[in-house]
């Protein structure tokens, strides 16, 4: 078996079988391809079949050499996962990583801004700003209010349709990883904001076959790009003056971190974030631990005798 056939199987597997996103299998199939560079730089020919813990043990110790402890237990992990597809398919009887331990790291927390912080980012937003006579300044606004105010992933907020908003039930449709869809509630100042952009800015925009349903447009007619929106937060921090190194996905955590600050359970949030598992929701406690120990203060019902 050929590298390059085992991983366009295992990439079919991930998709298939374990109902991945297009993300998510781009970076496991990159720890793939890196561990194939590394073979080919040195001139090992072996089989994926074939190949042997200490070969692997090699290349972990050459890559820990480049990169930071936490990418290097990621290689680890994409790697074990691509030879327990092989093993799983009885291509191989062991896993060559199954004795390779991942460096050990600290639980990495996310980075979060404050209330201030996200009005700020949002007020600076210029709403006048055109583009080719296409007032993308509007667009931004509804959009950045969306991400935040529904604390969505960016490729959540850029793949966002026309008929998932509905708004009458107060709810947004959303499609998460390994395409799994969840129901997301929408405050009615987010509503306006986006219907205010639908009159005010797609109205005018030429929209591009197959993008008749995407709700934000490029001024070309077409969905925007994850990069485009980096782009536009990036610009904004910059306006503002803001030190923390920020990306769309901080306003997913931010959303999250307020929410359990204004005392939203666990669960609920869990549910909004469209998180499998509480395990994930649960790195949010971590952030906030003021906000622990003022509800213990507040809650425990032995507070007196503490």
């Amino acid at each position: 078996m050929k590298w390059e056939h085992a991983l366009k199987d295992y990439q079919l597997y991930l998709k298939i079988e374990r109902g991945l996103s297009k993300n998510s299998i781009d970076n496991y199939a990159l720890d793939v391809k890196k561990f194939i560079g590394f073979l080919e730089l040195h001139n090992i020919s072996v089989s994926p079949i074939n190949i042997t813990s200490e070969t692997v043990q090699q290349f972990i110790y050459e890559i820990a050499k480049t990169v930071n402890a936490r990418t290097q237990s990621r290689l680890i992990s994409g790697l074990r996962s691509f030879f327990n597809y092989l093993v799983f398919e009885d291509y191989r009887n062991d896993n060559p990583l199954e004795l390779i331990e991942s460096p050990k790291i600290g639980r990495k927390l996310p980075d979060t801004l404050s209330v201030n912080e996200i009005n700020e980012l949002i007020g600076a937003i210029d709403t006048k700003k055109t583009f080719k006579d296409i007032p993308i300044g509007i667009r931004d606004y509804a959009m950045l209010e969306t991400l935040y105010g529904c604390g969505l992933r960016v490729s959540e907020l850029i793949n966002l349709k026309l008929s998932d908003l509905f708004f009458n039930e107060g709810f947004i449709k959303v499609t998460g990883k390994g395409d799994k869809q969840r129901f997301v509630p929408i405050v009615l100042s987010t509503q306006e904001f986006i219907n205010v952009y639908l009159n005010e800015v797609r109205s005018r925009i030429a929209v591009q076959v197959g993008h008749e349903d995407t709700l934000f447009l490029n001024y070309k007619g077409k969905q925007l790009t994850r990069a485009m929106v980096f782009t536009i937060i990036k610009r904004l921090a910059q306006k503002i003056g803001l030190k923390k190194n920020i990306s769309p996905h901080t306003f997913r955590h931010s959303f999250a971190t307020h929410l359990l600050q204004n005392k939203a359970d666990l669960r609920s949030i869990q549910l909004m974030l469209g998180h499998e598992s509480i395990t994930t929701t649960e790195v949010y406690v971590h952030v906030d631990n003021s906000h622990l120990a003022k509800t213990i203060e507040q809650y425990h019902p032995r507070k007196s005798q503490l």
